[in-house]
């Protein structure tokens, strides 16, 4: 059924209920992301509107002063349409967190590629603090994802379920130079070595850069330059 025009705050003020069936060319929700994953190139493309457009508002604006209704403007595509794909903010800032989340993790993947040997382990690691901090220049709305992501509980859930992802990527990297580590300590030291990476970084894209690289390259001498006292 087609969703009666409504006025801007009152789309605001409250989710609409899920859209009575899907839209042609989309398939099963996307549990705290979008609520419709678009499989026919014209949904594709209003799908990829949506999205680009959120960028550039929340870049413009900041997470917590962009609305619905800013998206409904700017990209042309009626509240009906955008509440079919996107239940609510948290959604559309939830899709774009899981799309940066998947490019990070490929990084950390390229940048652990090359660990075979524990010498290779503290190179990998300051290459993975630079291409963090370099990803967040280079996306600048990033920022505005995860300070969104660390005020909203359901958004903080995929934050913890990247860094998990993040830890496993660390643990299969040590796990071949160091086979015979305690697996409780693998999942520690992988754990806690992710956590300060990604805490490093997030303080340094609040400084100057100049401060910024200073400090990551202090942070960086602190990293493990070998496994003695873990293995």
């Amino acid at each position: 059924m087609a969703r009666r025009k409504a006025r801007p705050g009152a789309a605001e003020s409250a989710a609409p209920e899920a859209a009575a069936g899907a839209a042609p060319g989309v398939k099963a929700p996307l549990p705290r992301l979008a609520r419709l994953a678009p499989t026919q190139q014209r949904s594709r493309e209003r799908f990829e509107r949506i999205l680009a457009c959120a960028t550039e508002i929340m870049t413009e604006k900041g997470s917590e002063a962009f609305r619905m209704s800013d998206i409904v403007e700017r990209s042309g595509v009626a509240f009906g349409s955008l509440y079919q794909y996107f239940p609510d903010k948290a959604a559309i800032i939830g899709t774009l967190a899981e799309r940066h989340n998947a490019v990070g993790r490929d990084c950390v993947r390229r940048d652990l590629a090359a660990v075979s040997s524990a010498r290779d382990l503290h190179p990998a690691l300051c290459r993975i603090v630079d291409s963090y901090y370099e990803m967040f220049i280079r996306e600048p709305v990033m920022r505005d994802i995860w300070q969104a992501t660390q005020a909203d509980r359901a958004l903080q859930k995929l934050d913890a379920d990247d860094m998990a992802v993040l830890s496993d990527l660390l643990s299969g990297a040590v796990r071949r130079v160091a086979p015979n580590m305690p697996s409780a300590t693998l999942a520690t030291f992988s754990g806690l070595t992710m956590t300060l990476i990604a805490a490093a970084v997030r303080h340094a894209i609040t400084l100057p850069p100049r401060k910024a690289r200073q400090v990551l390259t202090q942070f960086k001498t602190m990293l493990p330059g070998d496994l003695a006292g873990w293995a």
